[in-house]
C-alpha cells in the first residue's frame, strides 16, 4: 500500500472513512517506515521486534512457494510474549514467513490461525494462481475451502474473534492481515472475471479496481471497528493501521519517489495510524521515526509483559510517543535490499541511500522526494553514515546464506535512474546489470 492511498494521508480520488475516522480519532504517524520494502522481511520484523537479516527466512525477498524455510522453533514472538502475560492470541489473514503447518502462526505463540501462508490468493477462488491450481486456506494447520471476497472472510473471522474474547473477557492480540491492495487486483465485483482466470496476471488491472479494493479494506475495517465498539473494548483497546512495505502499481506515494523494492521512501515509507480513546490524544499527529519492528515492544509495554533477555528487540517503544505526544526522538535505522545492491540508512531527517555503485545523501524532511543529492555538500555526514552503516551490517547475517528470490520492480528501477543526482540522465541508481530471477 502506497503513504497516500488512504484518504487521510492524501489520495484524492476515493475516500477512506473508517480508516479516516481512526486517525480523526486517534494519532497519524507520518515518519512510518516498513522493516522492508517487501513483506516477507517486513512481517519476520514485525513478528519478532527485530531486524529481519537476524534469521534466515528474513532474508528472503519476499518468501518463494515452497521454500522450507520459517522462524527458528521456539524464537519468541510478539504473539508468544503476550500470550506469557496471559493474552489471547490470533492471526487473521496473510502469513507469509514459512509454509503451513510446518512454519505456520500456530508453531509461535499464536492460539489461532486462519488466512494464507503464501504472499497472496485469488480473492474469489483462494487459489495460488489459476482456479485449478491448489487451495490456499488454513484454519489452525487444517486446509479449509470457503466461498466469498477474501477481503470479507478475513473480515468476518476477525468479528467472531473479538466475540470470543468478549465472551470470555480475556485480553487479546488480534493480527488482522489483509491481502489487499495485493496483486492480483480484483475488486469486491470482480468474482466472473476471476472464475475464468483472467485477473490472476500482473498486468491485469486498473486504478478503478485498485480503487475498489481499497474501499473495500475500508468497509470491512469499519465492521471490525463497530465490532470493537459494540463490545465496549474500545478505551481498552490499541488499533493499530499500517502497511508491510510502499505502493505498487497504481498506489500513490506522494510526496515521495519509488515503489516496492526499491528503498527510496515510496518504498518504505508507509500510512500508520494508532486509536487508543482516552489514552491517545484524537486528532493528532507525530513525527516520531518508527518502523514495524517497534510494535512488539510497544504492545508488550502497554500489557506489562516482558521481552526475552536472550533475544532484546531492535525496536523503540512508542507508548511515550502515543500517550503523552512526546518530542520525536532521533534514531538510526536501516536498510538492505539485495536487488541492485540497495542499502540505505536513516539518521534523523538525514537519509543514505546506495543504489549499485551510486551513493547518494538526501534530508528526506526537506527533500522527501528524494532529488538533491548532499553527498558533496556535507562529506563528513555521507562518510560518518557509510561507516556507521556497514558496523551494523556486520552484525547481521550474510545475505547471501539464501537464494536471490525475484524481484519485478529491480530492472524498472534500473532503467528509471542513471547516474547524477536527478531524474532521468541525473537520477539516483545506474542499472547496471540486470536483476535475477528466480526460477
Amino acid at each position: 500500500m502506497g503513504y497516500a492511498d488512504v484518504s487521510s494521508f492524501g489520495r484524492r480520488d476515493y475516500q477512506t472513512p473508517n480508516i479516516d475516522r481512526m486517525a480523526a480519532e486517534g494519532m497519524k504517524l507520518t515518519h512510518a517506515y516498513a522493516n522492508s520494502a517487501v513483506c516477507t522481511a517486513t512481517r519476520v520484523g514485525l513478528v519478532t521486534g527485530r531486524y529481519q537479516y537476524r534469521v534466515e527466512v528474513g532474508l528472503y525477498e519476499p518468501l518463494g512457494n515452497g521454500a522450507r524455510v520459517g522462524l527458528p522453533p521456539g524464537h519468541p514472538t510478539i504473539a508468544s510474549t503476550l500470550k506469557q502475560a496471559g493474552y489471547g492470541t490470533a492471526l487473521i489473514g496473510k502469513w507469509h514467513v514459512g509454509d503451513v503447518p510446518q512454519f505456520g502462526p500456530t508453531k509461535y505463540g499464536y492460539d489461532h490461525f486462519w488466512g494464507f501462508a503464501p504472499g497472496a490468493l485469488d480473492y474469489f477462488t483462494h487459489r495460488v494462481g489459476e482456479p485449478n491450481s491448489e487451495p490456499g486456506l488454513w484454519d489452525g494447520e487444517v486446509k479449509t475451502e470457503e466461498h466469498g471476497y477474501l477481503t470479507d472472510l478475513i473480515a468476518d473471522k476477525a468479528i467472531h474473534h473479538i466475540r470470543e474474547y468478549s465472551g470470555r473477557k480475556q485480553p487479546f492480540l488480534l493480527s488482522v492481515h489483509f491481502n489487499a491492495p495485493h496483486w492480483p487486483w480484483e475488486g469486491p465485483e470482480d468474482e466472473a472475471a476471476a472464475l475464468k482466470g483472467g485477473m490472476s496476471t500482473f498486468e491485469a488491472g486498473t486504478i478503478a479496481t485498485y480503487g475498489a479494493m481499497v474501499r473495500q479494506m475500508d468497509n470491512a475495517i469499519g465492521k471490525i471497528l463497530k465490532e470493537v465498539d459494540r463490545n465496549s473494548f474500545s478505551k481498552n483497546t490499541v488499533v493499530v493501521f499500517t502497511s508491510d512495505n510502499g505502493g505498487e502499481r497504481f498506489s500513490d506515494t506522494w510526496p515521495f519517489t519509488g515503489k516496492k523494492t526499491e528503498l527510496l521512501e515510496g518504498g518504505l515509507r508507509v500510512p500508520a495510524i494508532a486509536r487508543w480513546p482516552g489514552q491517545i490524544k484524537a486528532g493528532s499527529v507525530s513525527e516520531q521515526a518508527c518502523m514495524s519492528m517497534d510494535w512488539m515492544p510497544t504492545f508488550v509495554s502497554m500489557a506489562g509483559g516482558r521481552i526475552d533477555p536472550a533475544f532484546p528487540t531492535d525496536g523503540m517503544d512508542l507508548t511515550a510517543a502515543l500517550t503523552r505526544g512526546a518530542a520525536p526522538i532521533s534514531r538510526k535505522l536501516f536498510w538492505r535490499y539485495r536487488s541492485n545492491a540497495q542499502r540505505a540508512m536513516l539518521d534523523g531527517r538525514m537519509k543514505w541511500l546506495k543504489i549499485n555503485d551510486n551513493q547518494f545523501l538526501f534530508d528526506v524532511f526537506a527533500d522527501p522526494l528524494e532529488r538533491a543529492n548532499l553527498r558533496r555538500k556535507q562529506p563528513d555526514v555521507f562518510e560518518r553514515m557509510v561507516r556507521e552503516y556497514a558496523e551494523w551490517d556486520a552484525t547481521m547475517l550474510r545475505e547471501d546464506l539464501v537464494p536471490f528470490s525475484y524481484s519485478f520492480n529491480s530492472q524498472q528501477l534500473a532503467d528509471h535512474y542513471t547516474p547524477g543526482g536527478g531524474r532521468g540522465a541525473t537520477g539516483p541508481g545506474a542499472g547496471k546489470g540486470k536483476a535475477k530471477q528466480a526460477k
